[in-house]
């Protein structure tokens, strides 16, 4: 399948800082990162067609541990199923990468950032959440980060939740915000809620919104400004 055309590519760049995305799957974080002002490339095991970036079919972890010195900024984002109530529900087992992927991340010598689902909160260390509100999406969608390396995210004020959620799985009513996870309804409206328009439904329920990782990329540009680094070697 082709890149999507609505989604521009575009092509590497030596004066935009370098940014490894980790279990990229369709891109919504690497989107965010691509308007903060990175270059990024794109690591998964499985082909992602939809990825509107450089990509590398690869195993995250291996990857990483080679390559990973050879970028500016690292965000790694392990599979959630593992702590992803409905997955546990269900009976089904997944691998549970976090540590691993920390302990690789650490080798690199570079800043990064780490996420997953509520769920794993208890395995990240002093995570920052991030919820949709924070970023005038009509949607919740929490997800928490936990950073490293010398990289440091403030935790923005979480505004109240006054719209109701749909249930989920369920069309979303008038009023109401929809869940977006699993098997839910309305892939056209996801993708203009949380500004992925390239995504399909299997994307969708597993994307960080752009606008997170644009958020969180500002606040690393500043970082590697502070520091005084260029891209990396």
């Amino acid at each position: 399948m082709p890149h999507p055309t609505d989604i521009p590519t575009r092509t590497r760049s030596r004066t935009r800082p370098r940014l490894l995305d980790l279990y990229c799957c369709q891109g919504g974080a690497a989107k965010g990162y691509d308007d903060a002002g990175f270059d990024v490339t794109g690591v998964d095991k499985n082909p992602q067609p939809r990825y509107p970036y450089r990509f590398v079919q690869a195993d995250a972890i291996a990857f990483v541990l080679e390559h990973g010195a050879e970028f500016d900024f690292i965000h790694a984002s392990p599979p959630c199923q593992h702590d992803t109530e409905c997955q546990r529900i269900q009976g089904n087992t997944h691998p549970d990468l976090i540590a691993p992927t920390r302990a690789a991340l650490g080798t690199t010598g570079r800043p990064w950032v780490m996420e997953n689902v509520r769920g794993a909160v208890p395995k990240l260390r002093a995570p920052v959440m991030l919820c949709g509100q924070m970023f005038g999406l009509a949607n919740y969608r929490h997800r928490f980060f936990e950073t490293g390396g010398g990289f440091t995210l403030a935790q923005p004020g979480h505004p109240a939740h006054l719209v109701p959620q749909a249930k989920m799985g369920r069309p979303v009513p008038p009023g109401h915000y929809g869940q977006f996870v699993g098997n839910f309804s309305g892939v056209a409206l996801a993708r203009r809620v949380l500004g992925v328009p390239w995504m399909n439904r299997d994307g969708i329920r597993e994307c960080i919104p752009p606008a997170y990782a644009e958020h969180i990329g500002r606040a690393a540009l500043e970082l590697l400004a502070a520091r005084g680094l260029g891209v990396a070697a």
